[in-house]
């Protein structure tokens, strides 16, 4: 009865995460508007995890792109409000990097189908130009599969190696998305340049007393770009 309550009360606030960027839609305040885009996503992430006990890591670089719905549903003084779903395939994982160990080397990479839902708030030119935007939300990922690249003799170096080979245990991923970009909107379309961070909530190992990792989530920053047009302005 302790494990599925504490698993109801983490559920919670991802519960609400998930609900907030959608508040909006039916709170409206400001000018009505009811533009619908659709369009493709592609970029790359820079990856880490934060581990306890920590493993020394560098960025391990991963792919990420889908497909991107977007709808406005109002302008409130010159803030220009909505919501943004995506469903991506990405990349994440790290790099285990050791200085008194150069010819040590240790890869994972995991693979990930990821819904980001975002709230999506604008500044600037409504039809043609350039608008400045902010996005922030909930996300949530399910494991594809991961793969190891392994060299070097790990058994004579005394390192932490509880990591290799260990199967992933928690397959569904979450936690909290949020981004800055520029969106330039032309006659042929909307493109959009966004920085991203994504910081997970979720352990991708068992994190109990009886195991060795106390935390094991995935860290993100994302460069991206998105083409958008719209279906209804």
């Amino acid at each position: 009865m302790k494990t599925i309550s504490m698993k109801i009360k983490r559920f919670i606030p991802l519960a609400l995460l998930l609900a907030a960027p959608f508040l909006t839609l039916n709170a409206q305040v400001g000018e009505a508007r009811n533009n619908f885009a659709i369009g493709i996503n592609g970029g790359v992430n820079l990856n880490s995890v934060s581990f306890s006990p920590s493993i020394k890591q560098k960025n391990l670089m991963g792919m990420t792109g889908g497909v991107t719905l977007r709808y406005i549903s109002e302008k409130y003084f010159k803030m220009i409000c909505g919501a943004q779903l995506e469903v991506n395939f990405s990349q994440h994982g790290w790099d285990e990097y050791y200085q008194d160990y150069p010819e040590l080397s240790y890869t994972r990479t995991m693979n990930y189908v990821e819904i980001p839902f975002l709230a999506h708030l604008a500044f600037g030119k409504e039809q043609q130009g350039l608008q400045f935007f902010i996005h922030a939300g909930p996300q949530i990922g399910f494991l594809l599969g991961d793969s190891e690249k392994i060299d070097g003799d790990w058994e004579s170096s005394y390192l932490t190696t509880e990591q290799h080979g260990k199967a992933i245990d928690n397959k569904f991923d979450y936690g909290i998305a949020a981004g800055l970009g520029l969106e330039f909107r032309t006659k042929a379309g909307n493109f959009l340049l966004e920085g991203r961070y994504y910081y997970a909530l979720s352990d991708f190992y068992n994190s109990t007393k009886k195991d060795y990792f106390a935390r094991s989530a995935h860290n993100a920053i994302t460069v991206k770009f998105c083409y958008l047009f719209d279906l209804k302005k």
